[in-house]
């Protein structure tokens, strides 16, 4: 329940009290779909979002003024934050700005994720580690769709995969135009290992399937192609987390599909999917990336 203000509400959210602004503002122009609506979906997913985020540092994509206007990347947490926001202080070697360290937020709770919404937070990336082990516990294919190519050629490269990664396997699409398979890292292996080791599949799936896969970043030779972009499980680089939100025309999704309807999907639409579907569809199956959680 909240207290409506002028242009502002103060909402009770699991015994944390906030104040919200802005409520009608319209943060995908082409949707329709204000501010008030991306809170409300950042609400509902919050059950199944927060143990994807629980433990690793997070990366927001901010668009204050919608979609259509600038939006930036926010490692550092506000200064103005709540006090019971959590915040894990790690180096940053290579900052752009010579910090030493960065206050990364640390998504615990609903509230937080209903803070960040008001603050038009619409993305939200995480690396493959996790602030208690600094180690990475999954990884990550990310398929990215060359010039002539769609997100249906994603999927034959994620069956692809499926072939020569081992169990448990879970796919998701970026919400964007392409598609990311994910897999469980459970035997102690660092980061640069887990990305070497991606690399190496990457190379062999480029050799057997010249004609659908690279995996040289060159932009010269995607024409044609899916990127297999194994940097992704670098430590410095994160991805888009499941369940979050993506600032393009539409309020689409990074949402978890079954193998199923990967193999399946005979148009780009059987893998593009909006926040209001996702919420239909997770009441329906669930969370399906829950086999990659510890």
């Amino acid at each position: 329940m909240g207290e409506a203000s002028g242009a502002s509400t103060t909402v009770e959210v699991a015994g944390r009290r906030l104040k919200l602004s802005n409520l009608d503002k319209v943060l995908y122009p082409a949707a329709g779909t204000t501010k008030a609506e991306v809170i409300d979906y950042y609400t509902r997913i919050a059950d199944v979002l927060l143990p994807h985020l629980a433990d690793r540092p997070l990366t927001v994509v901010r668009f204050p003024e919608g979609v259509g206007g600038e939006g930036f990347f926010s490692k550092n947490a506000p200064a103005h934050r709540p006090d019971w926001v959590p915040v894990a202080t790690l180096p940053s070697p290579g900052s752009s700005k010579n910090r030493r360290t960065i206050d990364y937020l640390v998504a615990d709770a609903q509230a937080t994720l209903v803070w960040l919404a008001n603050l038009a937070a619409l993305e939200m990336h995480t690396p493959m580690w996790r602030v208690s082990t600094r180690r990475p516990d999954i990884l990550v294919a990310d398929l990215d769709p060359g010039p002539g190519t769609t997100v249906l050629d994603c999927a034959r490269v994620a069956l692809l995969l499926r072939d020569v990664l081992p169990e448990p396997l879970c796919v998701k699409t970026s919400g964007s135009k392409g598609l990311q398979v994910y897999g469980r890292v459970d035997d102690g292996r660092e980061s640069m290992r887990v990305r070497d080791d991606m690399r190496i599949i990457a190379e062999r799936l480029t050799k057997d399937h010249p004609d659908l896969v690279v995996s040289n970043m060159r932009k010269d030779l995607r024409g044609g192609r899916v990127l297999l972009d194994w940097s992704q499980n670098n430590p410095a680089k994160t991805t888009v987390s499941v369940y979050s939100l993506r600032a393009r025309a539409a309020p689409t999704v990074s949402t978890p599909v079954t193998w199923d309807e990967v193999a399946a999907a005979r148009d780009v639409d059987d893998l593009r999917f909006t926040a209001p579907q996702v919420l239909d569809r997770v009441q329906a199956h669930g969370d399906l990336f829950a086999p990659l959680l510890p």
